[in-house]
């Protein structure tokens, strides 16, 4: 494909343009010999393998560059992001591989380059996230920080293209999940103007005549507001100025959408709402003076305005978890309305426009760790969580809480989310400590473990050699660390509960010199009624099932079982007929076993050492009784049945699939013993239609596992299917009938 192809007259020029200022902007950081190698790939990739538009009709290489210049020009990112950003399309489409561009231009970017493609591969049916892909997405942020800000670029990107989009339904999903991820992603990594821009943009598309008639007010009171805020402004100015101090001062009308979330939740129209406007001081002060300078503006104003204690925010002390320092205070202006005043310097407002980012150029910036600490958070809770809704729920409710700070009896300070509980704060230190917890002395008080902690209060955990982790503390706790921590501490509870009780029941079975079935026994659980066997062994465990009535009763279902022909494995042929076969090639006629619904007399039995099921391979075996088992072609006792006893042995085939029915196969999985891979595992096997868990049996050593998996399933076409997925789990080495 030629450059007049795939680019219209109007897309070159703006490339060009494009390419001009992205080179300002990161002209010490990109190499000459950068520029000429991206050059070169992008050229050989339109001609050999172009990425196709998007939904929109938006050129992939303009868009990408768009989305580079606003990775460096808004955020302040660097080379091996806007590398990454630029061939991310070529290694997806083919042109060429993240090993090569490693080689090139070092393997910093190629690690961008494998996340951005994991993220864009989800976005390939739908120009929005489905709620089933919303796990995978968040671990391929969590793994890279780079990723997660890239991709934040790419949304505002699109969002300011999509206007005049000709697909309404395309726009609004995508307006939706920048308002529900990625406004709420940016809110958390500090990127205060782009988040409030996704945000509004979001509000635009979907709620159109809302955004407007906001608009439009502002416009109509932007006269007034202008003149008010001056008024206001001006003493300060005076003041400031006086005391030697270098800043600016200006107002800011706060965004449409935080001014309509105020309309719902004040339950007030536009003219009902006050606070339209924020001013911010930004002072010029040298490092090492800018706490001491900030206090000191604080206190011209406070002097000046009445101010409200209860609205002091002290972000100088300790920053978020962000990076953002800022002091914000409310006072009262004149005509007796309420100004917030946010007073910061030059390097915090940077970090407060550019998040994360700014990191990148002031060295020991207070909140970096507490980002690798939420990144942890995030991919722990992914792995943990029980479904993927409950993921998303969670991750989205924490991205905008608040903070509250809190001490140990030495001094430390911890951050908590607001609304943190004791527990949640003895999780935080160390998992056994939260395991072990009973309470906690909170200002020389002794409160429970539901107790919420409020900022400022000195925290002394209280624990006990005896107390364990109960169900009920998932409903106390509010964190996803925590909430995580518990669950592990009660799966592996658990487990030692079942081992003990299973042990109970084995040493019961050799005492009675009883045999033990496990089919069987699952359909000896399963008729007692409990759903699953973990259910089953925790109540022998805490002793509610007495072993000895359960062997009496599985005695008993043996008995019975003994006079009568399984209902799975072996059923009555009754319409079972062995006709005679078509002539084959050879001109000779054979006895095939048809297994089908015509004839009655004669039984067959489904072989359990190699358990057929429809369509599998299959012959038959005539017994001594007179029936006929029906054994896979590839099951491990064929070759010595037929040397041994060839004379009968029938051929056989399936003539068709009956309605409803299922049969039992067990699978041997192995794999690498992970955090949340049996939780995968099962979760895909309850996800296919037709396939049902029967049971499971998972041994770990050395930090490998190998499992027994009996599934229900109908014929070997899902079967497959099932096998096919389960490969794909991340960790599983293995997978394979038994």
């Amino acid at each position: 494909m030629t450059t007049d192809e795939f680019f219209t007259r109007e897309e070159k020029k703006q490339l060009f343009a494009l390419y001009r200022k992205l080179l300002q902007l990161s002209g010490d950081t990109l190499q000459k010999e950068d520029c000429r190698n991206l050059k070169q790939h992008l050229i050989r990739s339109m001609q050999t393998r172009p990425a196709p538009r998007d939904v929109f009709g938006l050129n992939p290489i303009v868009k990408d560059m768009q989305t580079a210049v606003i990775v460096a020009e808004e955020i302040g990112m660097r080379r091996a992001s806007i590398l990454g950003i630029m061939l991310h399309d070529p290694v997806r489409c083919g042109a060429c591989t993240a090993e090569d561009v490693g080689r090139e231009f070092g393997e910093d970017v190629a690690g961008i380059i494998r996340g951005l493609i994991r993220v864009q591969e989800l976005y390939t049916k739908s120009p929005s996230i489905e709620s089933e892909n919303f796990r995978k997405l968040l671990l391929s942020f969590a793994e890279d920080m780079r990723v997660i800000l890239i991709m934040i670029a790419d949304r505002v990107n699109i969002m300011r293209q999509i206007k005049d989009a000709a697909d309404d339904e395309a726009r609004r999903r995508v307006a939706n999940e920048a308002a529900y991820l990625y406004a709420p992603l940016a809110h958390k990594l500090g990127l205060y103007k782009l988040k409030s821009e996704l945000e509004d943009l979001s509000l635009k598309y979907t709620e159109h005549d809302v955004y407007y008639h906001i608009k439009d007010k502002l416009n109509q009171t932007k006269a007034a507001r202008d003149q008010y805020i001056a008024r206001f402004i001006e003493p300060i100015r005076r003041k400031l100025e006086e005391a030697g101090l270098h800043f600016h001062i200006k107002g800011r009308t706060k965004s449409i959408h935080s001014i309509y979330q105020k309309m719902k939740k004040q339950k007030c129209p536009f003219e009902g709402v006050y606070d339209l406007f924020a001013i911010r001081v930004i002072l010029d002060s040298p490092l090492d003076k800018e706490k001491q300078e900030c206090w000191q503006v604080y206190s011209i104003v406070t002097d000046m305005y009445q101010p409200n204690p209860k609205r002091l925010r002290d972000w100088l002390s300790v920053p978020k978890s962000n990076g953002y320092e800022s002091l914000h205070i409310t006072v009262m202006g004149p005509e007796g309305r309420w100004v917030e005043v946010q007073i910061r310097t030059e390097r915090m407002d940077d970090i407060a426009e550019r998040g994360l980012a700014a990191h990148w150029r002031y060295k020991g910036i207070k909140g970096e760790t507490g980002l690798d600490e939420w990144l942890t958070s995030v991919r722990e809770a992914l792995e943990n969580s029980e479904t993927d809704l409950e993921a998303m729920d969670r991750f989205k409710l924490e991205l905008y809480e608040d903070e509250v700070f809190v001490f140990t009896p030495k001094g430390d300070l911890f951050k908590l989310p607001k609304g943190a509980t004791v527990l949640d704060f003895a999780f935080h230190i160390h998992t056994s400590l939260g395991c072990r917890c009973t309470g906690a002395r909170v200002n020389g008080k002794n409160v429970p473990l539901r107790h919420r902690l409020q900022s400022g209060d000195q925290v002394e955990v209280m624990t006990s050699a005896t107390q364990t982790p109960k169900q009920d503390w998932l409903a106390i706790v509010t964190t996803s660390k925590a909430r995580t921590k518990i669950r592990q501490a009660l799966k592996e509870m658990t487990a030692r509960q079942t081992a003990f009780a299973k042990e109970t029941v084995e040493r019961k079975f050799r005492n009675r010199k009883l045999d033990y079935d496990e089919s069987l026994m699952m359909r000896l659980i399963k008729r007692m009624g409990y759903k699953v066997s973990t259910d089953f062994y925790q109540a022998i465990a805490d002793g509610s099932l007495d072993v000895n009535a359960l062997l009496d009763q599985y005695q008993e279902m043996q008995r019975r079982e003994a006079d009568t022909h399984d209902t799975i494995s072996y059923r009555s042929a009754e319409g079972y007929s062995l006709p005679m076969a078509q002539a084959d090639e050879g001109g000779t006629k054979e006895d095939v076993l048809v297994i089908d619904q015509n004839l009655k007399g004669l039984d067959y039995r489904l072989a359990r050492c190699c358990n057929p099921i429809y369509g599998d391979e299959v012959f038959g075996f005539v017994s001594v009784n007179g029936g006929i088992n029906i054994h896979r072609t590839d099951c491990p006792n064929a070759p010595g049945l037929r040397q041994r006893f060839g004379y009968r042995i029938v051929r056989a085939r399936w003539a068709g699939k009956a309605a409803g029915a299922q049969y039992p196969i067990r699978l041997r999985v192995v794999g690498h013993d992970d955090i949340g891979i049996v939780t995968n595992i099962t979760s895909i096997i309850n996800k296919e239609e037709g396939i049902t868990l029967r049971s499971i049996s998972i041994d770990s050593h050395d930090g490998l596992f190998g499992g027994t998996l009996t599934v229900m399933v109908a014929d070997t076409g899902r079967l497959e299917a099932l096998l096919r997925k389960l490969r794909t789990v991340k960790g599983v080495k293995q997978v394979e009938r038994s």
